[in-house]
């Protein structure tokens, strides 16, 4: 089926339509091209904005900073410190800035004596 046979909203079934004049027919057109048949979880308002402050919370962490992030988000370090984990992790793994690695290092000063 085609569908740029749906030109309006009255077109649709009343559950349909209600969503096509929350997002617009072309969104509502979109949707169905997409994910006709699926199941489609939208989520609370919360759970996006508390996604979005993880990730400045993420964007902010410097290694050592969790007192002043939880302070500025009225947080528990703790859970500060869960947001960072893996972050965290990272930037413990990663060399010092102007430290050399292993695989920078000549393979002639490893082996020589």
């Amino acid at each position: 089926m085609d569908i740029d046979k749906l030109i309006s909203i009255y077109q649709l079934r009343d559950d349909q339509r209600a969503l096509a004049e929350i997002i617009g027919l072309e969104a509502y057109k979109k949707l169905v091209v997409n994910y006709a048949g699926s199941f489609l979880y939208i989520q609370k308002i919360d759970s996006v904005l508390k996604d979005i402050r993880d990730n400045e919370i993420r964007e902010k962490f410097d290694g050592g900073n969790y007192g002043a992030l939880a302070r500025e988000y009225n947080l528990a370090e703790a859970t500060v410190r869960d947001i960072v984990a893996e972050k965290r992790k990272q930037l413990r793994q990663s060399p010092l800035e102007g430290q050399m690695t292993f695989e920078d290092w000549p393979q002639s000063k490893i082996f020589s004596s």
